[in-house]
C-alpha cells in the first residue's frame, strides 16, 4: 500500500482531489481510494479475498429487494470527510446508482450496507477509518470480514449508528454464522470462507 498526501482540509479542495484521482494513471488492477484526504493505492485483492466477496454477494442477492443492487467495484464518496472508497461490497437502491453520471461516485450517505474484507495492507483502514466513515455517513450496517484479526479470522457486524459511532451487533469467528437484520434477513455461514492466502 502506498499513500499520496493531499490537502489537510479535503472538503475545501474536494473537486480538485477527485479530478486528480480520476485522471491519474494508476497501476492496472489496483484499488485507489481517498481516505481522510490521502490518496491510497493498494494492490488487487488476492483470490481468497475475492472468493469471500463473491460468496457474500451471492447470499445478498437471495434477500435484496428487486430494486437494490450489491456492487463490488462502485466508488462511494463522503466529500465533507475527504473520503472516496471502493468497498469490497456496497448495497444501494438502484435509483441512487442510476442517477450517477459518468464515473461519478455514489454518495456514502445513501448506502444501505457496506462490506469490508481485510487484506494485510489495509486492515487497519477497514477496522477504523472506513468503519468510522460509514457510521458518520449514517450507513445502517457495516460488515467487517477480518481475515487478519489479531485473535484469528472474525466477522463483526456493526449497526445502529448514533453520534457518528456504531454499536457492535454481533461478532463471530470464521466457521460460525453471522446474522444480518432487516432489510437483509440473512444468515451467512462463514465456514465457507477461505482461510489462507493474502
Amino acid at each position: 500500500m502506498s499513500a499520496l498526501p493531499a490537502d489537510p482540509a479535503p472538503g475545501q479542495h474536494w473537486d480538485e482531489l477527485v479530478r486528480f484521482w480520476e485522471e491519474s494513471d494508476w497501476p492496472e488492477g489496483s484499488k485507489v481510494e481517498i481516505i481522510d484526504g490521502i490518496i491510497v493505492v493498494t494492490p488487487p485483492p488476492a483470490a481468497p479475498h475475492s472468493r469471500i466477496a463473491d460468496k457474500v454477494q451471492r447470499s445478498l442477492y437471495t434477500v435484496l429487494p428487486k430494486d437494490w443492487g450489491a456492487h463490488q467495484t462502485l466508488g462511494v464518496a463522503h466529500p465533507t470527510r475527504g473520503r472516496l472508497y471502493i468497498p469490497d461490497l456496497v448495497v444501494f437502491p438502484d435509483d441512487v446508482v442510476d442517477a450517477l453520471e459518468g464515473g461519478a461516485a455514489a454518495p456514502l450517505t445513501e448506502a444501505e450496507l457496506v462490506v469490508a474484507i481485510t487484506s494485510p495492507s489495509h486492515a487497519s483502514f477497514d477496522r477504523i477509518n472506513k468503519a468510522a466513515a460509514c457510521a458518520q455517513a449514517g450507513v445502517p450496517l457495516y460488515l467487517l470480514i477480518d481475515r487478519f484479526a489479531p485473535a484469528g479470522p472474525a466477522v463483526t457486524l456493526y449497526g445502529e449508528p448514533k453520534d457518528e459511532v456504531y454499536r457492535e451487533l454481533q461478532k463471530v469467528k470464521f466457521g460460525e454464522e453471522v446474522h444480518l437484520p432487516d432489510p437483509f434477513p440473512l444468515t451467512i455461514d462463514t465456514s465457507v470462507f477461505p482461510f489462507g492466502g493474502v
